[in-house]
């Protein structure tokens, strides 16, 4: 079993409006192959002023919470060990100690607890 699946948004550039249902399908699809952490590489936009994408992902993912679907979501700007819900992170899935963006502010991800 897997415990965690990186999501590259950036690859497909879905468009803005087909963000809810494919961050429900990314959710889905990670509750039934028991993954426990989705990391969403949305990007921050080509001006560094931010884009489209990751508001969108952001959105979906504070109405996924708000209905239970989801423990938590960290964007990336706050991945850090001092934060509380990255530790909770941590703890579901030890693999991401290692993630490249641990500890690096990345405005360009967000993860996913389930």
């Amino acid at each position: 079993m897997k415990d965690y699946r990186i999501v590259n948004l950036e690859l497909t550039r879905p468009a803005v409006q087909d963000i809810p249902e494919r961050v429900t399908r990314e959710l889905r699809q990670a509750r039934g192959h028991q993954i426990r952490v989705l990391k969403f590489i949305h990007g921050y936009g080509s001006t560094g002023r931010g884009g489209k994408l990751r508001p969108a992902v952001r959105q979906a993912l504070v109405r996924a919470q708000a209905a239970g679907q989801i423990a938590c979501y960290i964007p990336g700007e706050r991945l850090s060990i001092f934060d509380a819900d990255t530790q909770r992170a941590l703890r579901a899935c030890a693999a991401l100690s290692h993630d490249p963006d641990l500890e690096r502010h990345n405005n360009g991800v967000t993860l996913v607890v389930l």
